[in-house]
């Protein structure tokens, strides 16, 4: 079933007429005929139950937390910690003995007597209890909300704890309130990276007779990124860093000498791919290793850029090699998958680049849409100009950098760059909007009331989004498929990964669960009353 205007004038129609008007902004249905604008990056309306996290979630929870060599302080109430704990399923090994922090959470507990005293006493012996018990790389320190409120000088502890101990101990301000999602926090952790340890290596260039690559905005959710570089090791290239999924302090030290930078979740990371542009001459490419043929096409757009013979036959050659094992398994499944729809509402590119892996299993995305995007991710890089900055942007101040008196290097001349930009993704992201297919409904920021209405509306066959809104579908008789970290499942990403998400959708869909619930507003009312007569 499509869903028209008239429709979602309907459906709309339930809220309060302030409410109608703004959420009207947020949602439209594709028409490649029309220049189409959504907005995006505002605050969500008082009392609507969104599905975004805060600064925090973003900062720590998302960019940071992954980095396994570093241990992550939490300055504020435990339940801030607990929350960021390892709920994304960032995998990680190590080399390095005891070296792997991830399953650890280390928080400074503040308690009411923090909140009146202050904390920073507090987060100075935590700093010496961690660095005596782990002997970490690094260590970050991420406020939350009662840190920004009481005003305790995070930046002040870290400087002298790093004197005191000798290692990097860097700052965030990434309270939870700053910016209007988790969005604002991915910016902060972008700016400290790049202005704290990217660059900070010793290494002037790649191994030698090596494609260097650096792997931006892949957290190894379920184990996806070891799934790409085994495929990126098979062709021939050299992996420097990855931000951050499995990644380490001591790797991204050196992230400056790679000749390449993928981006694959531009929301999260697109500042420090930029950055890494301008300050060392790192051109980025806009990738996408969710689904088979988007992998190839993002391999083969690879093996364009370094523009050698050789690796563009051995990339074609370990396509072959891929399809030939994974082709016979995913005929089944595609059988089952055939015909259905979806709904994509995930945050950061998931939402954009599950479709693609939707559509190779034959199933259609109905409705799609981010939960902290910006315009850019919808429409596209080419109108950056036009967005206007506002209170909350400002409160993330942007990091000016400025090419490296000693390390910028121009990776490939000018004048191949412009032509490749004709023909690959260099430098550029043409957002989800442009790939839909036409009647196609975007929604940003989705809420649980939309959530139902457009269920009843287009009926999916399966719901994929996060943990804050999978319960209530299944409760409609609907699978859903978490893709924020993928439950207990994974890895998703690359060929072997395309199987894996196949095998999980059709058993979703084969299994005779669904028939068997009924919904409890189905039977019983929502409210129940009785009128009784007054006395006389």
């Amino acid at each position: 079933m499509a869903l028209d205007e008239k429709n979602l004038e309907a459906m709309l129609d339930q809220y309060p007429a302030k409410v109608k008007r703004n959420r009207k902004k947020h949602i439209l249905i594709t028409n490649s005929k029309e220049e189409q604008i959504i907005e995006a990056n505002t605050r969500t309306i008082p009392g609507i139950i969104t599905n975004r996290g805060c600064a925090y979630a973003g900062c720590k929870g998302v960019v940071l937390g992954p980095l396994k060599d570093i241990v992550h302080i939490t300055h504020g109430p435990i339940g801030c910690g607990y929350y960021s704990w390892l709920t994304r399923r960032n995998k990680a090994k190590t080399e390095e003995p005891g070296k792997n922090f991830l399953t650890y959470c280390v928080s400074t507990d503040m308690q009411e007597s923090d909140i009146v005293f202050g904390g920073e006493k507090k987060l100075s012996k935590v700093i010496d209890e961690t660095v005596s018990i782990f002997k970490p790389n690094a260590i970050t320190i991420n406020a939350t909300c009662p840190v920004g409120l009481i005003g305790d000088d995070i930046q002040a502890v870290a400087k002298e704890a790093e004197k005191k101990h000798g290692i990097t101990i860097m700052a965030f301000s990434c309270e939870g309130y700053k910016g209007v999602s988790q969005s604002a926090g991915h910016h902060i952790a972008n700016n400290g990276l790049m202005d704290q340890i990217i660059g900070d290596g010793e290494l002037e260039e790649g191994p030698k007779g090596k494609y260097c690559i650096n792997i931006l905005g892949e957290y190894n959710i379920g184990g996806d990124s070891w799934e790409i570089e085994r495929i990126m090791k098979k062709i021939g290239y050299h992996i420097q860093a990855v931000m951050s999924g499995d990644g380490s302090y001591e790797e991204l030290k050196n992230a400056h000498v790679a000749d390449l930078n993928l981006v694959m979740c531009h929301r999260s990371i697109n500042y420090i791919a930029e950055m890494l542009d301008k300050k060392y001459g790192t051109p980025w490419l806009k990738v996408n290793f969710i689904g088979v043929q988007s992998t190839i096409n993002t391999l083969r757009n690879m093996a364009l850029y370094f523009g050698d013979q050789k690796l563009i036959d051995k990339t074609e050659e370990v396509i072959s090699s891929e399809l030939a094992k994974i082709e016979p398994q995913l005929e089944s499944y595609k059988k089952i998958c055939a015909g259905k729809t979806a709904f994509c509402f995930v945050g950061g590119s998931r939402g954009h680049h599950y479709q693609a892996l939707y559509q190779d299993l034959g199933i259609e995305t109905t409705l799609a849409g981010y939960e902290f995007a910006h315009r850019d991710d919808y429409e596209g890089r080419d109108i950056i100009s036009e967005i206007k900055g506002d209170a909350d942007s400002r409160n993330i101040p942007d990091l000016e950098v400025t090419p490296d008196d000693k390390r910028f290097r121009l990776k490939i001349s000018p004048e191949r760059l412009e032509k490749l930009k004709e023909q690959i993704p260099l430098s550029n992201y043409k957002g989800m909007i442009p790939e839909m297919k036409d009647g196609r409904v975007v929604v940003d920021d989705l809420n649980h009331f939309e959530t139902e209405e457009f269920i009843k509306a287009l009926n999916p066959d399966i719901f994929s989004s996060g943990i804050k809104d999978k319960y209530i579908v299944q409760k409609m008789g609907i699978p859903s498929k978490q893709l924020h970290n993928y439950d207990y499942s994974g890895p998703y990403a690359g060929f072997n990964g395309a199987v894996n998400f196949a095998k999980d959708l059709s058993m979703s869909f084969e299994s005779p669960t669904w028939n068997f619930i009924i919904p409890p507003w189905r039977e019983t009312p929502l409210l129940e009353g009785s009128i009784e007569e007054g006395e006389a």
